[in-house]
């Protein structure tokens, strides 16, 4: 199949007074037409300033400073501002983690979702109104005519992301980026919205990427995952033949450390220390001053990402897999 995203090589620094650091290093993935790609890691890992270089949006002191992402084969991070502005929103969208903060509070989501649907889709003010609407109704928000005319905070946190769902969708992107969408959601309404992206990604037949430090997520929307620490991939594969059986001890440490259904414990499992600041990662494996299979050359050799013999898709950056 021919990818539909390409990522080669992405270097994110940020340059501050303490020194340059790099928030990602050097990774690379594909998504195939219909995919969807889980990113999943511990808040700092780099999640989401990935998702951000790919969509342009790392401001100073950051910037991208290695690799290529190809849409379609059009490298996106080399289009100038007015280019990028033609392709954001309508070719490729985001879903950002808080929709409170991502829609303008002074302005009507209809507005919000107008203005987008006008530049891309190059729609009337009637049949951009039109399509609004009928986008707010395909997620599920009810009185969707009144919805339309309402202000961010009218709304609830659940159909803040409805609208958010929408206004992404509404240009027909060929990519969608989903930045933990479900994170500041309750349970029920975090389930009715992971059921709402998935039947409207095999409508659309979207390939999406899907980031969230959430595994029970990850397990139930992605096709194949990459799991990520200190800005680097540590494994990469099919999602329920990594979750049934992990290689590198960070994915495993990560699935323990989950609650399981049905086994009651005193204490859940975590992982021993913290995330170094990015300045403090060891030169080689990042996860070495955490891991309780460290060998001598994890500290200063950073192992590649290899594939791993027999298991078909399979990828995995360690000197001492389990």
């Amino acid at each position: 199949m021919n990818p539909v995203v390409q990522v080669k090589d992405l270097e994110t620094t940020f340059f501050l007074k303490s020194g340059p650091f790099k928030a990602v290093n050097r990774i690379s993935y594909e998504i195939n037409q219909g995919e969807t790609l889980g990113i999943v890691g511990e808040s700092g890992c780099g999640k989401s300033v990935t998702s951000f270089s790919l969509m342009k949006l790392i401001e100073k002191p950051g910037m991208v400073t290695n690799g290529e992402f190809l849409l379609n084969g059009r490298n996106i991070l080399t289009l100038k501002d007015r280019e990028i502005e033609d392709v954001r929103g309508g070719q490729m969208a985001m879903i950002f983690q808080e929709p409170m903060t991502a829609l303008n509070p002074v302005l009507t989501i209809g507005y919000q979702m107008d203005e987008q649907i006008k530049k891309h889709l190059r729609l009337s003010d009637q049949d951009s109104r039109d399509r609004a609407i009928e986008m707010l109704q395909l997620v599920g928000i009810p009185s969707a005519k009144e919805r339309y005319a309402a202000y961010p905070h009218q709304l609830s946190g659940g159909m803040r992301q409805r609208a958010m769902i929408a206004m992404a969708l509404s240009c027909n992107p060929k990519f969608l980026i989903a930045d933990e969408p479900t994170t500041a959601l309750d349970v029920t309404i975090q389930a009715q919205i992971l059921e709402l992206f998935q039947s409207l990604q095999e409508k659309m037949n979207m390939t999406v990427q899907f980031i969230t430090h959430d595994l029970g997520v990850i397990s139930e929307v992605s096709d194949k995952m990459m799991v990520m620490y200190g800005g680097q991939t540590c494994e990469m594969g099919p999602t329920q033949d990594i979750i049934n059986s992990p290689a590198h001890p960070y994915t495993a440490a990560l699935i323990l450390s989950r609650p399981q259904h049905g086994h009651r414990v005193e204490r859940l499992r975590t992982i021993e220390g913290s995330v170094p600041a990015p300045h403090e990662l060891p030169k080689g494996c990042p996860f070495a001053n955490r891991c309780p299979n460290v060998l001598a050359d994890c500290w200063t050799i950073k192992p590649p990402r290899l594939p791993i013999t027999g298991k078909p898709g399979r990828t995995l950056a360690c000197f001492n897999p389990l």
